[in-house]
C-alpha cells in the first residue's frame, strides 16, 4: 500500500469512527431526554450546525439498543477532541445527580 492510500484509508477509518462516536451521542442524548443540538449549539456557540449530526437525526435511526454511560460518553467525546462538548455533557450529568 503507498502512502497516498494509506492516509486515505486513516482518514476513512476516521470518518467512519467519528460517525459511530455521533451516534453514540445521539443515544446518550435521547436516553438523558436532552436535544442533542441544543447540547451541541451550547459547546459550539460559533460553529453552524453539525451537518453530520443533524443527518443522522434525521434518518429516524433508533439507537435503543446501545446504553451508553455517562463516563464512556465523555471519554468518546475527548477522545475525539470534543472537549467544549465534553465539558457541556459533564454539566449535564452533574445537574442529574443534584
Amino acid at each position: 500500500m503507498d502512502k497516498k492510500t494509506f492516509q486515505k484509508k486513516i482518514i476513512e477509518l476516521y470518518q467512519e469512527d467519528e460517525m459511530v462516536m455521533i451516534r453514540l451521542f445521539i443515544q446518550w442524548c435521547q436516553r438523558k431526554e436532552l436535544d442533542p443540538h441544543v447540547l451541541y449549539r451550547t459547546a459550539y456557540p460559533t460553529q453552524r450546525d453539525n451537518e453530520i449530526l443533524t443527518q443522522l437525526l434525521a434518518s429516524e435511526e433508533t439507537y435503543d439498543d446501545i446504553v451508553v454511560e455517562n463516563d464512556t460518553m465523555l471519554d468518546l467525546l475527548q477522545l475525539f477532541g470534543n472537549d467544549e462538548l465534553a465539558f457541556v455533557v459533564a454539566e449535564e450529568i452533574e445537574k442529574t445527580r443534584k
